[in-house]
């Protein structure tokens, strides 16, 4: 102590090997915060079609494609082909149209009827709609009949006439016509004609419905009807306006056929005469 003065600080470092212990330790000098740049990335590391892997899968893919394209172009051709040989050979592709939300037939009187003849198949479709509407009202008839206590075998008929008789009309009668008026078909309309008959021979029965044959009352005709508008008025009625609509149905189908006829036969058996000049008695006569 006796080198030190009073002003002399104990704490002091020394520049000997003393350690002061309760002198802080200096910093140390900061480093630099900027970071070194990354080194750049090649041209191609964010484009991974540049890679040969995918080259060669778009080659690929490109390849599928057009190896497709040939194909369907084959087959619309091929499909071309066919619609022309067929069309060549009068046979006509009929895609079911009608009726439009349900398509069961096909039917196209704008397109594919002369127009000259295009009102007289519409009468004729009428008739057809007009025997499904008829048969669909006679079910409904002799459904009230049954309930009032008529027995279920006139029902069951009334159902079969339904489902043999639309059809029935269509395939026999109405198809023919309608492929005689397209083709101007000669067979199809001897065809119509002979099943026509039977149709309008129908509707006459069933407008008079005699318990001869069939069961009187399983027909809307106006015998059933008057007997029946004794025991229940309401299917008296039911009964009196199925009668109304067979015979509106044989009206149409009658004159129908009429006109079928009469252009059938003008065009068959009438001849045009012929402007030329004939000889007569050694004269020319213009």
């Amino acid at each position: 102590m006796a080198g030190r003065t009073r002003y002399d600080n104990p704490f002091e470092e020394s520049g000997g090997d003393e350690v002061n212990p309760f002198a802080q330790p200096r910093p140390s000098p900061p480093s630099s915060t900027r970071l070194s740049p990354l080194p750049p990335e090649p041209a191609d590391f964010y484009n991974d079609f540049a890679s040969p892997h995918t080259n060669k899968d778009m080659k690929t893919m490109e390849k599928e494609l057009l190896a497709k394209e040939a194909e369907l172009n084959r087959r619309e051709k091929e499909i071309r082909r066919r619609e022309e040989a067929a069309a060549r050979a009068g046979v006509v592709i009929e895609e079911k149209n009608w009726p439009p939300f349900f398509p069961i037939i096909h039917h196209d009187i704008k397109n594919e009827i002369p127009v000259h003849l295009q009102r007289t198949q519409y009468f004729a479709f009428a008739s057809l709609l007009g025997l499904i509407t008829c048969l669909f009202w006679n079910i409904a008839c002799v459904t009230a009949a049954w309930i009032k206590g008529e027995g279920p075998k006139i029902w069951f008929l009334a159902v079969i006439y339904f489902i043999l008789g639309c059809p029935g009309a269509y395939y026999l009668w109405y198809r023919p016509l309608y492929r005689a008026m397209r083709n101007d078909s000669a067979l199809k309309f001897g065809w119509f004609f002979l099943f026509y008959l039977v149709h309008i021979a129908f509707c006459v029965y069933a407008a008079i419905s005699p318990s001869i044959m069939f069961v009187g009352k399983s027909l809307t005709g106006i015998f059933p009807s008057i007997s029946l508008i004794g025991k229940s008025v309401i299917v008296g009625v039911f009964y009196f306006l199925g009668f109304a609509m067979f015979c509106l149905e044989s009206s149409l189908s009658m004159w129908v056929i009429q006109v079928i006829l009469s252009l059938h036969l003008s065009q068959y058996l009438c001849f045009d005469p012929v402007d030329s000049e004939e000889p007569i008695n050694g004269l020319l006569i213009n």
